[in-house]
């Protein structure tokens, strides 16, 4: 991540934020050679414009951030982001024109916007580093970055580097780095552990499946994080179009983001205990693949009809869930990117959240708002219960009718939870086009919001 905090303040470059309405109040304050150079580059205040102002020779007096107005700010979650890709490489320091209120979300912007998944491309040696402003809590910032990035990088890995192994292997490192505890059942061993859903979903594939377990944390309330962890999703013998099946890499985003939480948590040492559980599979096609129509079993007990081989992040989550209530923590919160009908409800800017607690999901509500990390409450409207219980077997994990189709499933999610409150998020985890510091591709969504919220909703 080539933008960062400055270490050593001296040199830096006194960086001025302009709102495009202020800028002629803004000008009124400086002498007249700076005001004929601004006028002169023809420099607005628009969002995303940049400007250096020169004093003797070539180094640079100032830089001007151009900072647009309320309604363009709206539109994007990190407004000075925009202005930091086009800066020189160098030191800035902020010297007027950023709120308190927003410090801490544009400096995470400024880290972000330097972040390019370069795995497989030469990468950039252009520095542009950001003294800390009053107030803001730098290694704070900087956690967050850090966490967002694993996020982004998790995702955007394609599967031929991202098998359930390679899942488990950077849960591994992560659980290592912090002091964690971290154990894997792996194949057939999950038939002899009782995960039957985790085998069935994932016995088609090259990379046998496996449910991560990891431990962090000897005091304060248990929080336990399920995270959808299907590295490709072919749809199975329901198999999918090619154009459906092109962004499947990102079926594990619900792994990569509860262990972004994760990271956070451990790395800002939150006082609690922490269980982070991934069932990690492939569901991929072959004479071991599951069918439509089979009737399979649970942990729980509960038999599923299974009626779309392609709702398969359900039926993996399900024994996962279940593990998480024997453990009886005081919150199970899970993340998958598990309907398309959430995207048709909210896009994919947005995470969707379902819980029964009023509490917690206006606590989490403020956070969002808080941190610029949008989510929206959605209900687990108990009159659809009737829709996943099919003739057959106790639940249905695809039902018919294609209406309700991210409320259903969050259904089918609660049947698998006992005796804990619960919290579930069907997200996306992609950026569709680049905004600042937002990329085309893999992307933290409700993530931070639900860091911030932690400690109201477990009252650490």
């Amino acid at each position: 991540m080539p933008h960062c905090f400055a270490q050593d303040a001296q040199d830096a470059i006194d960086l001025h934020i302009i709102e495009s309405p202020s800028l002629e109040d803004w000008l009124a304050g400086q002498d007249g050679a700076t005001g004929d150079w601004v006028r002169l580059n023809g420099f607005s205040g628009n969002l995303g414009q940049t400007l250096l102002v020169p004093a003797n020779g070539d180094r640079a007096v100032m830089a001007l951030a151009g900072y647009g107005t309320a309604a363009k700010r709206a539109r994007t979650h990190f407004p000075l982001a925009a202005a930091a890709t086009k800066l020189p490489g160098g030191t800035y320091r902020i010297a007027s024109g950023l709120s308190g209120d927003v410090a801490e979300t544009e400096c995470l912007g400024w880290l972000l916007s330097g972040y390019r998944f370069d795995r497989y491309k030469s990468k950039s040696d252009k520095t542009v580093a950001l003294v800390p402003p009053h107030g803001v809590n730098a290694g704070r910032v900087t956690i967050l970055a850090e966490a967002e990035t694993m996020i982004r990088d998790l995702v955007n890995t394609p599967a031929s580097d991202m098998s359930p192994q390679d899942l488990a292997d950077a849960a591994t490192a992560l659980a290592h780095s912090h002091g964690a505890e971290i154990t894997t059942i792996l194949g057939d061993e999950l038939i002899e552990r009782n995960f039957p859903l985790i085998h069935t979903v994932g016995r088609a594939a090259a990379t046998p499946p496996r449910l991560i377990d990891m431990r962090w944390g000897e005091r304060g309330p248990k929080l336990t994080l399920v995270g959808k962890g299907v590295c490709f999703d072919t749809g199975g013998l329901n198999l999918k179009p090619g154009s459906s099946m092109g962004l499947m890499k990102k079926d594990m985003g619900g792994a990569a983001h509860v262990l972004g939480i994760a990271r956070m948590i451990m790395a800002m040492k939150l006082p609690l205990r922490l269980r982070v559980l991934i069932p990690a599979v492939e569901n991929s096609v072959s004479g071991a693949s599951f069918r439509p129509g089979d009737i399979l079993a649970s942990r729980k007990g509960l038999t599923v009809e299974n009626n779309n081989t392609d709702a398969e992040g359900r039926l993996v989550l399900a024994d996962a869930l279940a593990l998480a209530s024997e453990d009886k923590p005081d919150l199970i919160l899970s993340m998958a990117t598990l309907t398309g009908a959430a995207r048709v409800a909210v896009g994919s800017d947005i995470a969707p959240f379902y819980t029964d607690d009023d509490a917690d999901a206006l606590a989490l509500s403020a956070s969002a708002a808080r941190v610029d990390d949008p989510v929206w409450r959605m209900p687990f409207h108990d009159a659809y219960e009737s829709k996943i219980e099919p003739a057959n077997a106790d639940l249905d994990n695809a039902p018919s009718g294609g209406f309700a189709g991210s409320i259903t499933a969050a259904l089918f999610l609660r049947r698998f939870v006992s005796d804990a409150r619960y919290m579930h998020f069907d997200i996306y985890a992609w950026q569709s086009v680049n905004a600042p510091a937002r990329p085309r591709g893999g992307v933290g969504t409700g993530a931070r919001a639900v860091f911030d919220a932690l400690p109201a909703m477990l009252k650490l």
